[in-house]
């Protein structure tokens, strides 16, 4: 209570006017910015054809996730969030998605979301282990999650969800909510991320949630091609994957964004840097503060080798 959470520790903005945003803009709605980033669609199916070979089936939602992951390791700024007008860093990097459940039928659609979490450390093939882990359990249609549960009880009683919805903004707003519904909320992560691709459908920029406290959307849309500059001043085609993201503007600076994002952009570039642990991993705070303390403190961003 009074900027203590389950999920993060509070951190103070230096920058004073980073530090007034919230105030400015009190919902994520209102700090919403697009963008779109395109990768070389080429460079992942390669990679992937080749990690193949060798045994490990890859995909490319495996290697947007790994690359997010460790970007977040060397920018821990990105994976902050807005709560009551203060600043947290988040206790761990975690992802939401959504995903189909398979029926032997093949005509009845059902979605199930997961929330995954994530070591700084991690690499290509434990961001696969862990994400085909929770696929191959949550895809069955006889298998319903934390999550699905509580969703189910709360639409059997009519009026309930408005009563519970409207009680957990006012605990989430005053870092009272449970910490049990923190960990199964897919609304509470630093990245919620939709693949489009898979059903044949371009990016799209998804609002970021105003209920919980999601810092990042990004959806990963079906292959395109478009012109970029070719040898002797051609201009030739690229199959391209785009990345449709929206993110919280009010946790970091533009430029903070822009040295992410570039990032982000590069490891997809080379895959092959996301197979060995960073060398270094940058904190807000070092991992054995990050449970959640009274008192203001500093921002200290701590590097520690992997």
């Amino acid at each position: 209570m009074f900027g203590r959470r389950p999920d993060g520790r509070k951190v103070v903005q230096e920058d004073a006017i980073l530090a007034l945003a919230p105030y400015l803009m009190p919902q994520r709605v209102d700090a919403q910015v697009h963008s779109m980033l395109r990768v070389n669609c080429d460079v992942l199916t390669n990679y992937i054809r080749a990690q193949r070979d060798k045994g490990h089936v890859f995909s490319y939602l495996d290697l947007v996730i790994a690359a997010y992951v460790r970007m977040v390791s060397q920018y821990p700024e990105f994976n902050r969030f807005i709560h009551n007008k203060r600043l947290y860093a988040r206790n761990t990097i975690s992802v939401s998605l959504a995903i189909l459940k398979t029926f032997e039928n093949g005509d009845e659609i059902k979605e199930s979301t997961i929330k995954l979490h994530f070591n700084p450390t991690d690499t290509i093939f434990d961001v696969h282990a862990t994400l085909q882990k929770a696929i191959d359990e949550n895809r069955k249609p006889e298998i319903a999650n934390n999550t699905d549960k509580v969703a189910r009880f709360l639409l059997e009683v009519p009026g309930l969800p408005t009563f519970i919805v409207a009680l957990v903004r006012v605990l989430d707003r005053y870092g009272l909510m449970p910490r049990f519904l923190v960990n199964i909320s897919p609304f509470h992560t630093g990245l919620f991320i939709t693949n489009m691709m898979s059903l044949g459908m371009g990016a799209v920029n998804h609002h970021i949630y105003n209920f919980g406290n999601t810092s990042v959307f990004v959806s990963i849309g079906k292959v395109d091609r478009v012109p970029v500059p070719g040898p002797g001043g051609t201009v030739k085609l690229e199959r391209s994957i785009p990345l449709g993201l929206v993110a919280d503007e009010r946790v970091t600076s533009g430029a903070s964004f822009v040295r992410a994002f570039t990032l982000w952009r590069d490891l997809l570039t080379d895959p092959t840097v996301l197979e060995t642990p960073p060398e270094t991993v940058q904190y807000d705070f070092p991992p054995e503060q990050m449970p959640p303390v009274s008192g203001r403190r500093k921002r200290g961003k701590v590097t520690v080798g992997a």
